[in-house]
């Protein structure tokens, strides 16, 4: 069945999966090397104990905020949520990281031409995310208006999904 509910599950799934063997195994994915960035949203995923509910599936769409993005955040903020014993706000700041589909940078580049300038992509939680140049660069912006800019592109994860790496956390709604 391809609900809404089983997309989020799968893409949660799946994204913390790959953090989490990520972490466990450096051999198992090629992005594994990128991950010293990528230390407090390895913690946030690991917090939430969903890593291990699906090692195979997607493709899936991640964007990870580098640790100086959740730093940019507020690292209060994100160690409360990590540290809280309902782990629903987490999960949601985290889901919303990720799209459904193996979304490339020639692929958003695409949709942006396609969209006159904008093209908006769905989370798996159900959030859109807008996206536009700035210069040569693709930034998102989510709901509350927080842009964040892709500052690498295309990192391959082994079940054909990929990674960019966003310098800014984006958001559902106000945290």
């Amino acid at each position: 069945m391809n609900t809404p509910a089983t997309k989020l599950l799968l893409g949660l799934c799946l994204a913390f999966s790959f953090f989490a063997t990520a972490q466990n195994n450096s051999n198992a994915l090629s992005y594994t090397s990128r991950l010293d960035n990528h230390k407090i949203l390895l913690s946030a995923v690991n917090a939430t104990e969903l890593g291990t509910l699906l090692q195979k599936s997607g493709p899936f769409t991640i964007f990870a905020p580098s640790d100086a993005a959740f730093e940019k955040f507020s690292n209060n903020k994100i160690d409360e949520l990590i540290k809280a014993e309902d782990k629903r706000a987490l999960k949601s700041l985290l889901s919303y990281h990720i799209v459904a589909g193996q979304l490339t940078a020639s692929r958003m580049l695409r949709a942006i031409g396609n969209g006159n300038g904008t093209a908006r992509f769905t989370t798996v939680q159900g959030k859109k995310l807008t996206a536009h140049l700035d210069g040569y660069d693709i930034v998102l912006t989510d709901p509350v208006g927080n842009t964040a800019r892709i500052t690498a592109a295309d990192l391959n994860l082994e079940n054909e999904g990929v990674v960019h790496e966003i310098d800014s956390v984006i958001l559902p709604a106000q945290m």
